[in-house]
């Protein structure tokens, strides 16, 4: 399948849906507005909300059912950023290849355009038009569990506890998995939901989900040491210069590589009972990994 042009298309229907969802940039307060939809639309790959789609779609889901939802996940993604971003945690400039967001409009406002982002997911997925309301209320469970202390936090909590320790593997595996695995496990568990996934699907998904979810984590790793600014649109190396735990620091790169691939692996093998509609699902996992293409 041709992955751009499905992506493109996907984040095309992404991009109008939080357009159309979201406050505008001139309702007052003006400040805060032009701060979220600035971070939110300053590129990205949509990644997390195209999975959600595309795990409504591989269930045989409408995607229109789903769309709310991958909204509120670029929202959530978008937020971990501007409050990663900022002095006290990453302390850093570039995002997205333009100025982080706290650079563009102050600390403060940065701060609370996060704080908006966050909210706001929540009650698009609770404004979700469905026949079956009782997956939406699975979806916004799921959804505040993946993003919140046992989750996403939880992960950066730790990434910040670990800065210039020496960290062991499981505290590595850790912090991936729970900083950036479990909002796009979450992403694909959500899609599924919404899509009214059977058990067994939504088994397999999940095994999916865990895969990638670390896949991408390492992928981020060794691109921060080979890759540069414009392929990561922030900039490169800062792992290495705030004693971050990554998995090029522990197990070198070739290793880092190797469990990569592996993962993808897994994650591709989960999907066998799948058929064609779960291809996207299958391109993806494989453009992780390769993301320079």
């Amino acid at each position: 399948m041709d992955l751009q042009a499905y992506l493109s298309a996907k984040t095309g229907l992404v991009n109008k849906g939080l357009r159309e969802l979201l406050h505008k940039e001139g309702e007052y307060p003006q400040n805060l507005h032009k701060a979220m939809h600035y971070s939110l639309f300053a590129g990205g790959k949509r990644i997390r909300p195209v999975l959600v789609l595309a795990s409504a779609e591989a269930v045989g889901g409408a995607v229109e059912e789903a769309l709310n939802t991958a909204c509120a996940f670029e929202c959530v993604h978008t937020y971990s950023l501007i409050h990663d971003d900022l002095p006290a945690i990453d302390n850093d400039d570039l995002r997205r290849g333009v100025p982080t967001c706290h650079k563009a409009f102050g600390e403060a406002t940065a701060i609370l355009a996060g704080d908006a982002l966050l909210t706001v997911a929540f009650e698009l997925i609770a404004r979700t038009e469905t026949s079956n309301p009782s997956r939406v209320i699975e979806v916004i469970r799921e959804f505040a569990r993946a993003s919140g202390s046992v989750g996403m936090i939880g992960g950066q909590m730790v990434d910040i506890e670990s800065e210039g320790q020496e960290v062991s593997f499981p505290v590595l595996e850790y912090i991936h998995i729970h900083k950036t695995g479990e909002l796009m496990l979450s992403a694909i568990r959500c899609g599924a939901l919404m899509g009214g996934a059977t058990g067994v699907q939504l088994e397999a998904l999940s095994k999916y989900g865990k895969a990638i979810g670390l896949a991408f984590q390492i992928a981020d790793d060794i691109l921060d040491v080979e890759g540069s600014a414009e392929e990561m649109g922030k900039n490169a190396g800062g792992d290495e210069k705030k004693g971050k735990a990554t998995y090029p620091s522990i197990i070198g790169l070739d290793e880092s590589k190797k469990r990569a691939s592996d993962l993808v692996g897994m994650a591709l093998k989960s999907l066998e009972n799948f058929d064609s509609k779960a291809d996207p699902l299958r391109a993806i996992a494989r453009y992780i990994v390769d993301r320079r293409k």
